[in-house]
């Protein structure tokens, strides 16, 4: 029976493997992932403007997979982004990654690995994760109130796994 049980425990996990394996594969590295109609759309502005001010800005720090790089909250005409600066690197192991912003100031310390799952509650999907790496710009809708939350973070909504998150002061 033991062995009947592992040779079950070693298939399943090959699949596992295979199946994550792929999906990261058919991912492109550079190209946008879609975006659901329910979602606010990423702006296809990469670089901060001159005119807009920084409101704040945090370094990444890694959770289930390695990520890197700054997040800034800018304000212009109005309106408020979150920004990835061209440092921004993240793992294209996960499907379904996001961008997020979080109620918690230091989002890693406060769950468990490996995964560092989320609460739901705790949390503001922004929009789907444009790219892997380099300088990105997300609209943060109106109605968000920005003092509510203190990180923005790399999810993959999908397996509730944080990849990265960075602390906004």
């Amino acid at each position: 029976m033991k062995i009947r049980d592992l040779l079950i425990w070693g298939l399943s996990y090959f699949m596992l493997v295979s199946c994550v394996q792929e999906v990261s594969n058919n991912q492109p590295n550079e190209s946008p992932i879609p975006v659901s109609s329910t979602q606010t759309k990423p702006l296809t502005q990469s670089k901060q403007s001159q005119d807009s001010t920084v409101i704040k800005s945090g370094t990444f720090v890694s959770g289930e997979h390695t990520t890197q790089g700054t997040a800034r909250i800018t304000n212009k005409d109005g309106k408020s982004f979150i920004e990835l600066d061209q440092s921004f690197k993240t793992s294209e192991l996960g499907p379904d990654l996001v961008v997020i912003l979080h109620r918690l100031d230091n989002v890693i310390n406060s769950t468990k690995p490996p995964s560092y799952p989320l609460k739901e509650g705790d949390y503001m999907i922004i929009a789907p994760l444009q790219k892997y790496s380099g300088a990105q710009t997300y609209l943060i809708p109106n109605n968000i109130n920005l003092a509510d939350y203190k990180s923005a973070v790399i999810w993959c909504r999908k397996f509730n796994a944080t990849f990265g998150a960075a602390n906004l002061i």
